[in-house]
């Protein structure tokens, strides 16, 4: 091959290789915030549309040495309750009910009943989700992290191909990005603390009708990098909005139950769970 023919060749291949990065370059494009208002419309109605959920599940969690499956049934309600009970081949062997600011947990195996504060760090003990129970039940229920922040427009959106990325600035320094797929259903919810840390992120996925016009993901997973915890959700026929009785919150074990106060003997239900 002649110098001339080599230069050629050469100048061609430079050019392809500079079309195909500036296509690259072009997949990533920051749009009109008024191209976001159908997005924040959805996420405004799935809010008001989605209120409680119910299914059997499969929870499998990795995080401080352990790593497990477990079968539950799951039953979440906003604001802020939960009841999931873990199953084994023998029956329930551990239930967790939060209720707003409480949380309580049976072990029928030891007939043992433990009541505490229902924040995050009883939520991951017994729940393996290190959330408030307000956060949990949104992050099941596949909502943006809290009502207040629909009532504005997003700070910025950005495209990337067929996908869309809305970012929300929080007071305190907080940043909320809510990432939607390709048929506009939410795909990834990522929080980014005021320091610049990851707080969570999740990703949705595996969506399917779950009735009244309602597209409802089967498959939830989480990675909390400030506890190293990743809990994944696979819910197996959700069932959406149906009624929930108060009382399926508050547990009621048979007379002679032991009752403890959580941090005084925890770790028997703790063992049951993991």
């Amino acid at each position: 091959m002649g110098a001339i023919e080599w230069r050629a060749m050469a100048a061609a291949t430079i050019a392809i290789a500079l079309s195909l990065s500036a296509c690259a370059t072009r997949q990533v494009v920051n749009l009109p915030l008024s191209q976001a208002h159908d997005l924040g419309v959805f996420l405004s109605q799935r809010d008001n549309a989605v209120h409680s959920m119910q299914a059997a599940a499969v929870m499998e969690y990795a995080g401080g040495g352990q790593h497990f499956k477990a079968r539950e049934t799951l039953i979440v309600q906003r604001p802020a309750s939960m009841r999931v009970e873990v199953m084994s081949a023998a029956g329930v062997v551990l239930v967790v009910a939060a209720d707003g600011g409480q949380l309580a947990v049976f072990d029928p195996g030891k007939n043992t009943l433990m009541h505490g504060a229902g924040d995050a760090a009883t939520l991951e003990r017994y729940a393996r989700i290190p959330m408030t129970p307000d956060a949990a039940v949104r992050l099941l229920l596949g909502l943006s992290p809290d009502t207040a922040m629909l009532a504005s427009p997003p700070n910025s959106m950005t495209v990337n191909g067929d996908g869309k990325m809305l970012t929300y600035h929080q007071p305190g320094g907080v940043v909320d990005e809510l990432g939607f797929n390709g048929d506009e259903r939410l795909e990834t919810v990522r929080e980014t603390l005021a320091d610049g840390r990851l707080g969570y992120e999740v990703h949705y996925s595996e969506y399917r009708d779950a009735g009244g016009g309602i597209m409802f993901p089967a498959q939830v997973d989480a990675k909390f990098p400030k506890t190293g915890a990743e809990v994944k959700f696979h819910f197996e026929n959700p069932s959406i909005n149906r009624d929930v009785p108060d009382s399926t919150f508050v547990l009621l074990p048979p007379p002679g139950t032991r009752k403890l106060t959580i941090g005084m003997g925890s770790a028997v239900a703790s063992n049951a769970l993991g």
